[in-house]
């Protein structure tokens, strides 16, 4: 055997060197894949679990805001509802209040004496308002004697107060139905002006003068009102 050659034992000695050579190799490699895979590993998840997070986040807010909104509309339902079944049984309230005020009206004609001044009244207030010679009255049939009177009554007034002779007269072509409730009206202005002092027309104004009055007195202040008369 040359001095330059190896022997047996020494070409398995270098072959066993590169071998544990290669597998140390090999293992720094694989734990160098392994370090840099479970980096990335680690990202990916992290990347995943925020993504995840987020879309859940959206979810509930988006599910949220969906039930805040039903809640919302839900209980303007309802507040509409309560305020409207209020404002309707307030309402039925008044109208009753009014009809049997309406209803009462009658009893005002029972008592001749003071029906004739209520209509004498009535009278001297439209003639005052048309301020002509000559005035018609319409009046229910059933109310033509009293009429009469409260005219005659009117007419001494009227002479007492201003000096002149008005002519008054009733329209009996066109007397106030008979399921009306009482009073007058006084025509002028040859038929044209028809100064309406029917009870019925004198309840329908009160109603529209007293209602903001009632409903304060029957239901308290509108504390949303800002504004009054």
């Amino acid at each position: 055997m040359s001095g330059g050659a190896m022997s047996d034992d020494q070409v398995a000695g270098e072959l066993k060197k590169m071998t544990a050579f290669i597998k140390q190799e090999a293992y720094e490699k694989a734990k160098e894949i392994r370090i840099k895979a479970d980096e990335e590993f680690a990202i990916e998840k992290s990347k995943l679990v925020r993504q995840e997070t987020a879309s859940i986040d959206k979810s509930y807010e988006k599910k949220f805001k969906q039930a805040s909104m039903s809640q919302q509309i839900l209980r303007s339902k309802v507040s509409n509802s309560t305020r409207l079944k209020t404002l309707t049984a307030r309402q039925e309230l008044l109208d009753d209040l009014f009809d049997k005020a309406r209803g009462k009206l009658q009893s005002h004609t029972k008592n001749k004496g003071k029906y004739q001044t209520i209509l004498k009244n009535l009278i001297l207030e439209g003639v005052y308002a048309l301020n002509e010679d000559k005035v018609e009255v319409r009046a229910r049939k059933a109310d033509y004697d009293t009429v009469k009177k409260a005219i005659n009554d009117a007419q001494k007034e009227l002479k007492d107060k201003t000096q002149k002779d008005i002519a008054i007269t009733i329209d009996e072509k066109n007397p106030q139905p008979e399921d009306s409730y009482g009073g007058l009206s006084i025509v002028g202005g040859g038929g044209k002006i028809d100064i309406n002092n029917t009870f019925e027309e004198r309840l329908k104004l009160l109603e529209v003068e007293s209602l903001p009055a009632v409903r304060n007195i029957l239901f308290g202040q509108n504390e949303n009102r800002k504004f009054y008369d």
